[in-house]
């Protein structure tokens, strides 16, 4: 059958023609006296567009929604159907312009792409039976065949009612708003699929014999990955590469690619196959740890798809379309860095959450983010047109051209309101009341470096001295590490630099040094706690940043402080690190400020001796949310369950802000919620008069506060956050008085 569907396939034919064809010779050689195709239009409906048996004037005229008797059922679920009668199942229809009473039996198969129900292709018999495995397994290959015609757009205008076929239709899909901002371009994936163009294979012996060797080649990359130093020992991170090794060896999985094999495909076509029937089985799957299994299947698939073309693993090099959207199901940080900034203007992610380190990237470089947005890798093609809404959280796959329309006209209006915050830069960022907010910007790496004056930041609140290591192939060596932070300086000209002391650890994992294991990183050994452990780590680091400051002032500061003790033991660092500079005649910066970040609860509890340790302190308010309200902000399911302007974490604030006054000690926030006008403003009411956020941030963020009274915003906000929980949340009380006031946010 396949070799003349080959035939059918190189013949000049018309699409309808072709179809038409197909039907014939699928009937034929399954001696079944219907064949029909049933394709998904873009309104939902499944309309007939070829057959042989049925009615033929039926073409084009029958049609059934999706959920709609056993066509449509299949295409709901993309499950086959195998009935030996047909009219006694309760999801059963009746067409009557199609003349299908007469048949009893009934087998039915998805046609699959991605994992995307494209149709529904069916064969019927009058006589009771029930279809063979074997022919089940040659019409869901033949359905992959009429896939590819669907993919290629080859049945576009084929039906009468003008509307586009569902692979084509426009998509609005709705995810998490992970990082500000409209890109309008082209869909490159991260990791693109492999395109298997050659679909029949000529000597099927031959191509299991391919797959055996790919798989062969498969199997020893991921035993030389278990055989890598820094996964020798046991913990979760080996647990899953075994089982991607199980799954690696696992016969089921090989037999039902070499059946697909021996029914004529190729070995590439083989595993496209198993890859779909198990994706689509994967989309219906409500269970997390079977939709994590069947993730690690197709991981795997891809990973055999290119063993067998000859392909590396991970994103192709080479040019990027102009406008590119880049859509993954995650990536790190430094993955991000491999692409030409130039021309990426969104990124989307499956996963992802506010505070995950490759949304920070994304966010201080400008790109626009959407996260969370589920199965978007199955559903994006590489070349097709998507608009990303950053600001709403909403992606347009193929987008109408009044969608186009209005997007074009956002772009320009954010243009205008952009030269707006530009012509602000050097003003001051004074509310109307008279009060002076000081507007830092987060950085960490190179390329932030000259936004500090585009930005009119009075200068950086926290440099995150690990990104430098986090895309570093090696360990950067201190005179590396020196001169890396004397451009950092010599860029700010003048302007206060924090230096944030090595936070790894946790998620935050250096390739090149080798990781403990731990049941919960995040609350684990990681930050100052890792640095005390390892002395050479930040002896190194401190030296270079106090040779790379000499003249000037140095300002270090400490992450993830939780006793008093591991203060005092950076300072005796700090102090050993001066006297032997100092003994051989280098030059020592004029002042040097020791500070710590707030992120652990515990120091909520000790912030009269914090505050008597330190010269100043500044709240990390991504950690300090994550661990005051027990949510894991990398989890995509509670990452945006509680909301940082509850009265629980504000008061949280206010007594920080308030210890901090008593003391006469400078506090500033560098987190997340500083970046956002309506947040800054609930932390200028809190009493906060110093944050850092991203340089995109600052120009919305300075507009906001001088239109502000920061007076009459305290007034009616501290008594609120002291008050029992009530209807009205704070969010809505802070949206009230931005509207009453005309305050942008």
């Amino acid at each position: 059958m396949l070799k003349r569907l080959r035939e059918v396939m190189a013949e000049e034919l018309g699409a309808q023609e072709r179809l038409d064809k197909i039907v014939r010779h699928i009937a034929a050689n399954m001696v079944a006296e219907v064949c029909s195709v049933y394709v998904l239009r873009a309104d939902n409906v499944l309309e007939l567009f070829a057959t042989e048996g049925l009615k033929p004037e039926a073409v084009h005229e029958a049609s059934l929604r999706v959920g709609q008797g056993l066509v449509g059922t299949i295409a709901a679920t993309a499950r086959p159907l195998n009935l030996d009668d047909a009219q006694s199942h309760p999801a059963f229809a009746y067409l009557p312009e199609t003349g299908e009473e007469i048949y009893q039996s009934f087998l039915g198969v998805p046609i699959l792409r991605a994992g995307r129900s494209l149709g529904v292709l069916v064969v019927q018999n009058q006589a009771s039976r029930t279809y063979r495995e074997d022919e089940v397994e040659a019409l869901e290959t033949t359905a992959m065949v009429i896939a590819e015609l669907i993919a290629a757009g080859e049945l576009e205008g084929l039906n009468r009612q003008g509307t586009g076929l569902d692979l084509s239709r426009a998509l609005r899909l709705v995810g998490s708003p992970l990082a500000e901002g409209i890109g309008l371009g082209y869909v490159v994936l991260h990791e693109p699929r492999v395109v298997v163009t050659n679909l029949f294979n000529e000597d099927a012996d031959k191509e299991i014999e391919r797959l055996r060797e790919a798989i062969g080649r498969l199997r020893i990359s991921i035993d030389d990955l278990l055989d890598r130093r820094e996964v020798a020992k046991d913990g979760e991170h080996r647990e899953v590469l075994e089982a991607y090794r199980m799954f690696a060896n696992d016969r089921g999985w090989v037999r039902h690619m070499e059946e697909a094999i021996a029914n004529g495909l190729t070995a590439e076509a083989a595993v496209e196959k198993v890859q779909s029937d198990n994706r689509a089985r994967m989309i219906r799957q409500s269970d997390p740890y079977l939709r994590e299994r069947l993730h690690d299947f197709e991981d795997l698939a891809y990973r055999l798809l290119r063993e067998l073309v000859g392909r590396p693993h991970g994103p192709l090099s080479g040019d990027l379309p102009g406008d590119c959207i880049l859509v993954a199901r995650n990536m790190g940080a430094a993955e991000l860095l491999d692409y030409n900034r130039d021309n990426l203007r969104a990124l989307v992610l499956e996963e992802g959450s506010p505070t995950s380190h490759v949304v920070i990237v994304a966010r201080a470089l400008g790109i626009p983010v959407v996260g969370q947005m589920q199965n978007v890798v199955s559903m994006a093609e590489s070349g097709t047109s998507v608009i990303v809404d950053g600001d709403e959280g909403v992606v347009h796959l193929r987008p109408v051209a009044e969608v186009e329309t209005a997007y074009a006209e956002k772009v320009r209006f954010r243009a205008s309101r952009q030269k707006q915050y530009e012509a602000l830069r050097d003003e001051p960022p004074v509310t109307r009341d008279g009060i002076n907010i000081d507007l830092s910007m987060n950085a960490g790496l190179a390329m932030d470096l000259p936004q500090l004056a585009q930005s009119g930041a009075v200068g950086i609140g926290l440099f995150r001295t690990e990104l430098q290591f986090m895309v570093a192939a090696r360990f950067p060596r201190p005179g590396e590490q020196e001169r890396f932070y004397r451009e950092v300086v010599q860029a700010a000209d003048g302007k206060p630099v924090t230096f944030r002391t090595l936070d790894i650890g946790g998620d935050k994992v250096l390739p090149y040094i080798q990781s403990v294991p731990e049941e919960n990183p995040a609350l684990g050994w990681r930050a100052i706690r890792l640095s005390i452990d390892r002395p050479g780590l930040i002896r190194g680091q401190i030296r270079a940043l106090l040779k790379a400051t000499a003249g000037r002032e140095l300002r270090v500061m400490l992450p993830m402080v939780t006793e008093m003790r591991e203060i005092r033991r950076v300072r005796e660092i700090i102090e050993r690190e001066v006297e032997i500079l100092s003994s051989f005649g280098h030059e020592l910066p004029r002042s040097l400020k020791l500070g710590a970040m707030i992120e652990v609860p515990a120091l909520l509890w000790q912030l009269d001796e914090l505050m008597a340790e330190v010269d100043f302190v500044s709240i990390g308010s991504n950690d300090l949310f994550q661990f005051v309200m027990a949510s894991d902000r990398g989890n995509a399911k509670i990452a945006s369950r509680f909301d940082p302007l509850s009265r629980a974490f504000l008061r949280v604030l206010r007594t920080i802000v308030v210890k901090a006054d008593e003391h006469h000690v400078p506090l500033t926030l560098c987190g997340e919620i500083a970046g956002r006008p309506l947040s800054a403003m609930a932390l200028i009411g809190l009493g906060l008069r110093s944050i850092s956020m991203a340089p995109s941030s600052i120009g919305p963020v300075k507009a906001m506060v001088r239109q502000l009274d920061a007076g009459k915003l305290s007034e009616i906000l501290l008594p609120e956050i002291a008050r029992p929980a009530r209807e009205q949340t704070i969010r809505e009380l802070l949206t009230d008085f931005a509207g009453q006031h005309g305050i942008l946010y």
